[in-house]
């Protein structure tokens, strides 16, 4: 077995065995890139955490590597725009890939499956603080969502392909057929909410892609709910 192999069969072990302290969903944002050859491990682990129901896991392709030859498809300026964000939220003066944001407060290398499954428990076991409902009407998708407590706080609605398959013909990953898990096409903000009455929203959500809708602490702060439709 690869050194990278049991990485993974530790990291399975860990998380099957860990405690969640409730039902609402860890959202794992990666961002990554084609044009990184330290991303693909990452990305593999982002498959393993997109298959667990406790776990939102989201793919961003940041652009910022695009230079080095190859251009990422499923890049978005928004992306590398939110990652920066992050950095300045968290105090930290620079920003990588592949990154790893965890439950919107907490950040970790995104190869390295023990410490991402040690902040996946901290988050999981966390009391919920905003219950979210999605269900499709037609082309729109309604959120409903109620806060234990007040504060100012960001909807996002997300929409994600589950699978994508890119060869790569230039750049670090020259010749390599990678494969993606739950790569955002559109990551949107549809409501700004303080939570002192219930909320209800009636987004627009064409087509039979997934959806995600984040409620979270305005200024890139913690993730405090979270739901998704497949």
């Amino acid at each position: 077995m690869t050194r990278l192999a049991s990485f993974f069969a530790a990291f399975c072990v860990f998380f099957a065995t860990s405690a969640v302290a409730n039902d609402q969903p860890v959202v794992v944002e990666l961002y990554t890139s084609q044009g990184c050859s330290s991303c693909p491990p990452a990305d593999k682990l982002l498959h393993e955490l997109a298959e667990m129901d406790d776990v939102i896991a989201l793919s961003l392709h940041v652009d910022y590597w695009d230079y080095l030859g190859w251009k990422d498809k499923f890049a978005s300026p928004a992306f590398t725009k939110r990652q920066h964000n992050y950095a300045r939220a968290l105090g930290e003066t620079s920003v990588y890939t592949p990154q790893m944001i965890i439950g919107g407060t907490d950040h970790v290398v995104g190869s390295r499956p023990m410490k991402v499954s040690k902040l996946i428990q901290k988050h999981g076991q966390k009391p919920k603080q905003v219950d979210v409902v999605l269900q499709r009407n037609g082309s729109q998708v309604v959120i409903n969502a109620a806060s234990a407590q007040t504060q100012d706080m960001v909807v996002y609605l997300i929409r994600y392909s589950p699978r994508e398959t890119v060869d790569v013909r230039r750049g670090e990953n020259r010749g390599h057929t990678l494969t993606y898990a739950n790569v955002v096409t559109d990551w949107q903000q549809v409501e700004e909410w303080d939570g002192a009455e219930p909320l209800r929203v009636f987004a627009q959500a064409t087509g039979t892609a997934p959806v995600v809708v984040i409620v979270q602490r305005k200024g890139y702060r913690d993730v405090l709910g979270a739901a998704q439709l497949r």
